[in-house]
């Protein structure tokens, strides 16, 4: 594994004076938000408390009458920054003061104030305009909420993997990664990659969103109760929830494949159209999340069908089971047990599900709410601990009905149409294994080779920003899991 260069730093006041010419290059570079906001130094070693300021809360006059003067600062702030104000929805009323449990067995309410995170920038990913947007709407609500932070701007693929893998984690209360689902991938891949990986994944982590795709980001925006918003206003959404403090437990989905890699997702796992489309729309990055809407309509003019075998272990199967500890390694791979699944080269148990039809549209499996900011993919509701939505469509369906599924998706209305061809069940696990290698996986975006591939689910795995409002539905506690009371 290469050696991280000591990245080089410059200071930015919040009055917007920028940085020498070249101060930051097109390689890993630090920031470190300054202690006096009238004074810039060139210090980037420490790690100083920006202006003071309160919490935030999203933009909206249905909480007015019940927000503090913090909030109403923080709020004021966002507003300077040039962020637009964003609607509430119809929220889960509860207190959002809520107490959570480290998977280590002590109690964790919230970040600590004052706060120090580490951002991971990727500044081409989307359009290309993620570091303007951070100085502009993420870098002044910082500063009123009391996070510090050190900005480091990735060059490469896997750069972020590369540095959270030799990082000192124990400098930082979080990891804020601002790009698209990808950077969010590698970096929960380069923690899983370190010798202390089970402290490691603990670290609380953030998603700011300015890539193309940006699903993780909107479904923790959808369980905060906020409305469905894109661009600016759902980083201005997510930033607010990174201010608020509160840690949420997400699922984590370890994936093996033939060629023996293992690897973990946080987001999907797709194979045939949804991955297809990923792929030959890259060519539109520059268009950021409309990209997938023109490759949709291109994939449509010239329909596939895929060619795979489908089992998977349905959720009401194991309701009574309790999977191994995540302390528990395999012998020949660095981890949690995969305790659902065998090996590729066996047959699947016998109490698992086996699909009849071998041919596909598309197969997916997905741990979160959103496929994009605008694609409300599992409006069934937030998943189990545990467990994750699998949808497979079968051949047959026609291009006019794909056509409708996709455009009612923006609104989750796509499950009303009762198509014949489209199939749910909330799973556990899956194996998934394509004949002759065709098509393409995309796991978190990303795209990997098609092979014969097996995941399972572990459950509230890892911890993010997100103030959930939406509770998970109930399911009795897994052993290794946090056993607080569920956000």
């Amino acid at each position: 594994m290469p050696e991280r260069a000591a990245p080089r730093a410059w200071s930015e006041d919040l009055a917007g004076r920028s940085p020498p010419q070249g101060a930051v290059p097109d390689s890993a570079s630090a920031v470190s938000s300054p202690s006096d906001p009238a004074a810039a130094g060139d210090d980037a070693g420490a790690s100083t408390a920006p202006a003071p300021g309160g919490e935030g809360d999203p933009l909206s006059p249905h909480r007015d009458a019940r927000l503090g003067s913090t909030d109403k600062e923080l709020k004021a702030g966002a507003a300077a920054a040039g962020s637009s104000p964003t609607a509430l929805g119809t929220p889960w009323q509860r207190e959002l003061r809520v107490e959570v449990m480290d998977p280590a067995g002590g109690a964790r309410s919230q970040l600590p104030r004052p706060c120090r995170v580490l951002v991971l920038l990727n500044p081409r990913g989307g359009k290309g305009k993620a570091l303007q947007l951070f100085r502009s709407h993420v870098q002044p609500l910082l500063a009123q909420a009391d996070i510090s932070f050190t900005l480091m701007l990735t060059e490469r693929r896997n750069h972020a993997r590369e540095l959270v893998q030799v990082e000192e984690l124990g400098r930082w209360d979080a990891l804020v990664v601002m790009s698209g689902d990808g950077l969010m991938h590698e970096v929960v891949n380069g923690l899983m990659e370190r010798p202390d990986w089970e402290t490691a994944i603990r670290k609380p982590l953030c998603s700011l969103p300015a890539g193309s795709g940006n699903a993780l980001a909107a479904s923790l925006n959808h369980y905060a109760g906020y409305e469905q918003v894109t661009n600016e206003d759902l980083l201005t959404n997510c930033t607010l929830l990174l201010c608020r403090r509160l840690l949420a437990p997400m699922n984590l989905l370890s994936l093996q494949t033939a060629s023996g890699l293992r690897l973990f997702s946080v987001l999907s796992l797709a194979w045939g159209f949804i991955a297809d489309v990923d792929l030959e729309s890259e060519k539109f990055r520059r268009l950021g999340e409309m990209r997938f809407t023109l490759g949709t309509f291109l994939r449509l003019a010239a329909l596939r069908v895929y060619q795979g075998t489908l089992a998977y272990l349905p959720a009401e199967r194991v309701v009574s089971q309790v999977p191994a500890p995540p302390s528990v390694e395999r012998q020949d791979q660095q981890g949690p047990t995969d305790a659902h699944l065998v090996p590729l080269e066996e047959p699947v148990p016998p109490h698992w599900t086996v699909v009849p039809e071998q041919d596909f549209v598309l197969v997916l499996a997905l741990l979160h709410s959103h496929l994009g900011s605008e694609m409300f993919a599992a409006p069934m509701g937030r998943c189990a601990a545990g467990t994750m939505h699998l949808f497979y469509v079968r051949a047959g369906v026609s291009r006019a009905m794909l056509l409708r599924l996709f455009l009612a998706m923006e609104k989750g209305r796509h499950m009303d149409y009762d198509c014949p061809y489209l199939v749910y069940v909330p799973v556990v696990a899956f194996r998934l294994e394509p004949k002759d290698g065709k098509g393409v996986f995309a796991v978190d975006g990303e795209l990997m080779v098609s092979e014969a591939v097996q995941g399972q689910v572990h459950p509230d795995y890892i911890w993010m920003a997100g103030g959930c409002m939406e509770p998970p539905p109930s399911q009795k506690p897994q052993q290794g899991a946090p056993p607080g009371e569920p956000l």
